[in-house]
Parts: structure tokens; sequence; C-alpha cells
């Protein structure tokens, strides 16, 4: 059984194994070794922050299901009581009426169960809810399996790209996908 809610305060550790386990299966080899490690320790801890801030009452400009301004509502999937994926969403900085799913990962653990694509279908519910329009998102282009899944969730390349850098100085490319309606 999938449950899908919202990330609280005592999730930090079960975020952080998610991103943590994620990155370094998707990204870790694009990476020099030292740097992949780095990073895989940083996402392990990193979430705790991003939790711990008790939710804010509710305003017009800030939809009730949503975390503090800048931070986004973060969903957490389990499967039998074992969290497999994460979803974080807010409205898009620079796509009026959009949202942006700013991050998205599944525990390889969890690669191929349909846990992942339940928490896209909720946080997509969740977004058309909200009265966004639609969705945007940025993703490796060097990344076929994630290209894939977003693909079968129905988002499709737009056409833009550009250049992220994690912090090593390793520019890659991304790519944007999109889903409307």
């Amino acid at each position: 059984m999938i449950e899908i809610r919202r990330a609280g305060p005592a999730d930090g550790d079960a975020l952080g194994r998610i991103h943590a386990a994620a990155w370094e299966a998707a990204y870790g080899p694009f990476f020099e070794p030292e740097f992949a490690a780095r990073e895989v320790r940083s996402r392990r801890t990193r979430w705790h922050a991003r939790v711990a801030a008790p939710a804010q009452p509710s305003t017009e400009a800030q939809a009730p299901a949503q975390a503090p301004p800048g931070r986004g509502t973060i969903l957490l999937a389990e499967v039998e009581g074992r969290p497999l994926a994460l979803s974080v969403f807010l409205p898009s900085p620079t796509r009026p009426g959009l949202a942006e799913i700013a991050t998205f990962y599944g525990h390889p653990d969890g690669w191929g169960t349909g846990v992942a694509a339940e928490l896209m279908t909720e946080t997509l519910r969740r977004l058309s809810d909200e009265g966004c329009a639609g969705a945007h998102l940025w993703t490796l282009r060097d990344t076929p399996r994630s290209r894939r899944f977003y693909a079968k969730c129905g988002f499709t390349e737009t056409g833009a790209t550009r250049t992220f850098d994690f912090g090593e100085g390793n520019l890659l490319a991304q790519v944007e996908y999109e889903r409307t309606g």
C-alpha cells in the first residue's frame, strides 16, 4: 500500500536517505568520487532544516498545503511504511500560472514499483487543486531513466536547455519538461 503525505519535522532522515540514494545512483557517475561522496553526505542531512520550520498560517497567497514561502510543498511517498520517494513543488519563479517541480527523487529500492508514478499523480493533483495550469521541471540531459519517467507521466520537452553546476565546476546540461492541463 502506498501512502502519500506532506513531510513534517520528523521526516528529515527519511527525506535525506531517499535524496542521497537517488542522487548517488543517478548523478554520482558524473563527478569525481570525492565530490560525489561529499554531496551524498550533504543530501543525507540537509532536509532537517527544510522540514523543521513550522507551517505558516494560510493566506490568499499561500495555499494551506504549502510550506513557508520559498520552500515549497514537500510530499513523501511510503510503501508499507517505508519512505521511498519525495517531491517538492512551488509556484514557478519564471513561468506565471505554472508550478515548478523543483525536486523529485525516488529511492532506487522503489524503482519500478509504481511509487514514483503515484507520487507524481498526487503532486499534479495537488497542483491542479491549487489552481495551477500545469507544471514544469528540469532534469539532466544525460539521465535517460528520469527522462523516460517524465515522458510516461505526460511531460514533454519544451526545447529549453541550460547548464547547472552542482558546485564542482562541472557544468551539466539540463532539459526542461512541461505538462499542462
